[in-house]
């Protein structure tokens, strides 16, 4: 994959987890290899990918909270300072095993920490493998909004492994998989059908399935940061329903929906939206929603005002001069920013959303992200 610090190589086979050590061997010399995970995670999966380092190649363990709630400059300050007491220098490498917060937390630590070293990616959650650690994006949250702070720094290697998603709970895989249907929606019609038609295997998890629609995913993710790093332009597509979603998250405070849980409510909000705005016709909104409500429950939406969605959408990183904008689809398989949309259509869409069956609150569970 292409990058203004240099190319750098996503690999994604079964097995890799346990040949960490072997794949990372290929980077060069390093002085010392740090690898940060959170507890849980290594429980599940730290045995594994110790397997392939020798004794003397062995990387120092540092555990992070990895809530989302904990995904702050406090976590980057507690992370580095851990590096500082363990030795590492300009020439040591960071290792991120997890999901979605430690792959930005660690990303960030490794982007600032000297001014910058070594990163390597091991995703251990879906929305993780086909979205967050691919693109060289890292950061961390503020009281006033999601990934405020952060750096564009991508790894010197990703390592995509599904069997690692063996141990993922029902719940976050669930959520994973509105990533992937993002993808289908901004990019590629025949994903969009594969996984209408599909999706009852990956609910099992299907080794064949899903190994070729996390690769698919991370395909085209590759396709749009390679021809728009630092996301002036195409890579805002990326965002679709993430500006709802973000929303969602913020005001709940971290604590009533999972990532993928909350851009699934925001995508189906920008396919209402994009029916009002871009003209995305009806029957292919209906897909939209129908395809998402296919992965299962989600918490219900929240008992809050719309105005206070929208004000805190105004904080959003696509936001210009407090103006609302938004990725829509106009059909599926292509999407774009849209500017200065009627805070009026934006309300009544968020109050219709009120109105849907919000159903019964996904079962929480032991997280390994």
């Amino acid at each position: 994959m292409r990058s203004s610090l240099g190319d750098y190589v996503v690999v994604c086979r079964a097995g890799l987890l346990q040949r960490l050590g072997s794949e990372i061997a290929g980077l060069g010399t390093i002085s010392s290899a740090h690898l940060l995970t959170s507890p849980k995670i290594w429980k599940a999966l730290g045995k594994l990918a110790l397997r392939g380092f020798s004794k003397e190649s062995r990387p120092q363990v540092h555990l992070l909270d990895d809530a989302e709630p904990a995904k702050t400059l406090g976590t980057v300050e507690k992370a580095a300072r851990a590096l500082v007491r363990a030795g590492a220098d300009r020439q040591s490498l960071v290792i991120a095993l997890g999901g979605g917060v430690i792959g930005d937390v660690a990303g960030f630590v490794a982007a600032s920490y000297l001014r910058g070293v070594a990163l390597v990616q091991v995703p251990t959650t879906l929305v993780a493998q086909v979205d967050s650690s691919v693109g060289g994006k890292t950061g961390v949250n503020l009281p006033e909004g999601k990934n405020l702070v952060g750096a564009f720094y991508p790894a010197r290697l990703v390592l995509v492994d599904p069997e690692a998603l063996r141990t993922l709970p029902e719940r976050e895989f669930r959520g994973g998989l509105a990533e992937v249907i993002k993808y289908g929606v901004i990019a590629d019609a025949k994903l969009f059908t594969f996984l209408e038609i599909g999706m009852d295997k990956l609910l099992r998890r299907d080794a064949r399935t899903l190994l070729q629609i996390i690769r698919r995913s991370i395909e085209i993710k590759a396709e749009v940061v390679s021809k728009d790093e630092r996301e002036s332009g195409l890579r805002e597509i990326l965002n679709f329903g993430h500006t709802f979603g973000h929303a969602l998250e913020s005001v709940t405070k971290y604590k009533k929906y999972q990532h993928g849980e909350a851009i699934a409510w925001g995508m189906m909000c920008a396919g209402l939206l994009g029916h009002e705005i871009a003209g995305t016709p009806a029957d292919e909104v209906a897909r939209m929603v129908s395809l998402i409500r296919k992965i299962g429950p989600l918490p219900g939406w929240p008992r809050i005002a719309p105005e206070l969605l929208v004000e805190a959408m105004r904080t959003d990183k696509k936001a210009r001069g407090g103006k609302l904008r938004f990725v829509l689809s106009p059909k599926i398989a292509t999407a774009k920013s849209y500017e200065e949309v009627d805070e009026r259509t934006v309300l009544s869409v968020l109050r219709l959303m009120e109105k849907f069956d919000r159903g019964p609150a996904a079962a929480t569970g032991k997280s390994n992200e």
